[in-house]
């Protein structure tokens, strides 16, 4: 019998209440393999159920530190929190299960009594309305929503595809399938499913909700927002419906109704710590800091050891932390109940307040922790992009560029600022946006929303269609990817005849944006590498960048990312603009100069007073670019040198000093 047959047979055991002889078994399945994530849950549920509550802590502990979403383990540490009588811990437990699994009714089941009992009526109704929506579904529908939750994606589809066959009309069935597509990044596929499950029932509200949110991510905020209002007013009383409003309202530049409206939501539920977190984003986008100060700080003094809203008051950059912040974060950071997520946060948090104090061998340890969770939940690696970089330069190559090069859509509207997170795009951006004919817009997926419709629909293992897809294409397909990346993109511009694109990774795909748009402009920020690379390992991003949260990682990314804009230059010479932060801070009339004369645009006063310019800006480095330009930030990474040798031996002699 191999390991997973003996797994398996653990479960009649516990069923015949056979605790004992579980427990025996599954201890000698460790013994072989350790940091088995279904065995060591299978223990924990037996600990509990010997009623060693140590023991079972114990292996949910290795086990989150080994998978931190895992559902099933957080409703087991509710099911713990709950025997303890410890009434907010279980809720929180229970909570965070739903979050990562909506299909654990169980779960659902117990929130119901648990919010009644703190006297949460909207938590009990909406943990109520969750189990009658899904005692009301197929088994089988179950069953595949856990695997989506699971990631474990390329079962759940053929299950959820043969459902459908057997009943093609199941808006249920479809909401799943779109789920799917969403998750392994077919946007568009989740759009058209959700479209015709609404088209079958208007009013299935959890598939709008599903809507807005594949919308959003398509970056299509006006059509989100008009969804998001139609939810708003069907149940007014529903305060998920009313955050994702709020949420709508953001994204469309509604900042004062977003944070009126989760207002009104805090007046009912007033130390909500997602509702506050919310509030204090949008009021520092709009440049309101110290009324978002003010939302952290209630965020925090809600939850002590909600991470979010100390990473939150860190990531402002212009605020340090005070001694009694600083002290409960340390608490709550060291806290065994804490959340891997919380303690994530946390950590990058403690590691800016002890670098403002300059504590930084303090600092540091606590960003190498932070980095080290983050990197473990990520499960990334740096040779799958070496692989993908070393594609590009075979496929992308002078015979590709010379056949395809009168190919495109002749728009010259797009300025890509490429290059990596930290590096001063935002400051380059803000800069530009300042001139009366460059529209600011956001970090924009839609290159690589295309970069996914070209790789096709592949089962995991399979090779990428992408970039050698791009010998087959022809002039017309050339210049329609062209088109529609021009017409998705007008909805994020005003009236300017150019626009920005700032998305980072966009660099990988030079060859690509050149054969749609020839006529593009590309300004590659660059910063020296080893203030880069580190500046990215102290940054805990909001999503994406798994290559930062190592040393290691980092410093091969920025090796690949050198690599390839070499490549490119050599393509396209004169047409990619590198522009140097340590530079444009040395010299900041010159470079705007030289980067305007690059658009083929004069001189503007308002460029060089690029910190007076009033737009939202949503990156890590908002409050630093509302600034005039500063040099402090240059050689911050030498504070930490005895540490960075690991990324010092990655970038390798010819990038670091």
């Amino acid at each position: 019998m191999d390991f997973e047959e003996s797994l398996q047979a653990v479960q009649p055991l516990i069923g015949q209440q056979k605790l004992n002889e579980a427990d025996a078994t599954i201890d000698q399945l460790l013994q072989s393999q350790p940091r088995h994530v279904e065995a060591l849950f299978t223990k924990a549920v037996i600990k509990r159920l010997l009623n060693q509550p140590e023991d079972a802590q114990q292996a949910l502990d290795a086990l989150h530190a080994i998978d931190p979403q895992h559902s099933r383990a957080f409703q087991e540490k509710g099911h713990h929190r709950m025997a303890k009588r410890e009434l907010q811990p279980a809720i929180e437990a229970y909570e965070s299960a739903v979050a990562r699994d909506p299909a654990l009714i169980i779960s659902w089941k117990a929130l119901i009594g648990l919010h009644a009992m703190a006297e949460n009526a909207e938590g009990a109704g909406r943990a109520k309305a969750h189990v009658e929506r899904l005692q009301a579904l197929p088994q089988e529908l179950l069953n595949i929503s856990s695997l989506i939750n699971e990631k474990r994606f390329y079962k759940a589809e053929p299950l959820c595809r043969q459902f459908l066959q057997q009943d093609p009309h199941n808006v249920e069935a479809m909401r799943l399938l779109a789920a799917i597509a969403g998750e392994m990044g077919v946007t568009d596929d989740a759009e058209q499913l959700l479209e015709a499950a609404l088209k079958f029932d208007p009013g299935f509200h959890l598939g709008r909700f599903d809507y807005v949110g594949v919308l959003q991510k398509r970056q299509k905020f006006k059509d989100a927002f008009k969804h998001a209002g139609y939810l708003k007013e069907s149940k007014p009383d529903d305060f998920n419906f009313q955050r994702l409003y709020a949420n709508s309202c953001i994204n469309v530049g509604h900042y004062e109704e977003a944070i009126e409206i989760y207002n009104k939501v805090l007046a009912v539920d007033p130390e909500n710590p997602q509702i506050l977190l919310m509030c204090g984003h949008a009021a520092k986008t709009i440049g309101r800091i110290e009324e978002g100060i003010d939302y952290y700080r209630r965020c925090y003094t809600a939850k002590p050891d909600y991470g979010d809203a100390f990473w939150s008051l860190a990531n402002l950059k212009t605020y340090a932390l005070t001694d009694d912040e600083l002290a409960t974060a340390q608490r709550s950071e060291a806290a065994s109940q804490t959340t891997v997520t919380d303690r994530i946060h946390l950590c990058f948090a403690l590691g800016k307040a002890f670098e403002d104090r300059r504590n930084f061998s303090l600092s540091f340890g606590y960003y190498e922790r932070g980095n080290r969770l983050k990197l473990t939940e990520l499960a990334y690696h740096s040779d799958l992009v070496t692989t993908e970089v070393d594609a590009q330069i075979a496929v992308c190559d002078a015979a590709l560029i010379e056949a395809k090069s009168t190919f495109g859509h002749p728009a010259p509207d797009p300025i890509f600022i490429v290059g990596l997170p930290r590096s001063g795009s935002t400051l380059l951006e803000q800069i530009l946006a300042s001139h009366s004919e460059i529209d600011g817009t956001f970090e924009l997926p839609n290159i690589l929303n295309a970069v996914v419709k070209l790789n096709g629909r592949r089962m995991k293992g399979d090779t990428a269609n992408y970039p050698d897809v791009l010998h087959e294409l022809t002039d017309e397909q050339f210049s329609e990817l062209g088109k529609s990346y021009i017409e998705e993109t007008r909805a994020y511009r005003a009236d300017a005849p150019f626009f920005t694109d700032k998305m980072p990774n966009n660099f990988r795909h030079i060859g690509l944006i050149k054969l749609i748009l020839p006529n593009a402009k590309i300004i590659d920020a660059r910063r020296e590498p080893m203030a880069l690379c580190f500046s990215c390992f102290k940054q805990l991003f909001a999503k994406g960048q798994a290559y930062t949260y190592g040393l290691q990682e980092i410093g091969q990314y920025y090796r690949d990312y050198v690599r390839l804009m070499d490549h490119w230059e050599q393509l396209f010479p004169g047409q990619i603009l590198r522009v140097q932060y340590e530079d444009v801070v040395a010299d900041l009339k010159n470079e705007v100069s030289r980067m305007l004369e690059f658009c083929g645009l004069e001189m503007q006063p308002a460029c060089l007073e690029y910190h007076k310019t009033d737009r939202p800006v949503r990156t890590p480095s908002s409050e630093q670019v509302r600034q005039p330009i500063y040099q402090r930030g240059l050689r911050q990474w030498r504070e930490y040198e005895d540490f960075l040798e690991p990324l010092r031996s990655a970038l390798g002699k010819e990038l670091t000093p």
